[in-house]
């Protein structure tokens, strides 16, 4: 069983990606925006094996929070797939240089979503990531 933190701010994202997890028997712990997502981090022991992070959120969006993740000494193995309504290239590549694992897009089907997040904490846990 892994753990993830689902930050989204639209609590009906939060629930779908939630509820496929739980039913995959992860743990999950939620945060709102991506200033929220660091709070979190702060504040876990142990880690979160990975997050799944939105793009576009209040106070601070998704791509800002990796970066900051990424920057983080005690973070920065976290496993991070984001998952947004932004699809284009350009978005796919801003999350890549931030150091995104994976790129989901909504709408998404939920056995992909889990399946990803799963492969990116396995790769993470191999060392590859």
């Amino acid at each position: 069983m892994a753990t993830v933190l689902v930050v989204d701010d639209t609590p009906s994202i939060r629930f779908l990606i939630r509820t496929n997890l739980e039913l995959a028997g992860h743990r999950v712990i939620e945060a709102f925006d991506g200033q929220d997502s660091l709070d979190m981090l702060a504040a876990c022991d142990p880690l979160p094996d990975a997050v799944t992070m939105d793009m576009m959120m209040p106070r601070m969006d998704g791509v800002t929070a990796v970066e900051r993740i990424r920057a983080h000494e005690r973070w920065r193995n976290v496993g991070i797939v984001m998952v947004t309504t932004q699809g284009q290239q350009y978005d796919v590549a801003r999350a890549s240089h931030a150091g995104v694992d994976a790129y989901v897009t909504k709408p998404f089907h939920p056995d992909a979503l889990v399946a990803t997040v799963e492969r990116v904490i396995a790769a993470r846990k191999a060392g590859r990531g």
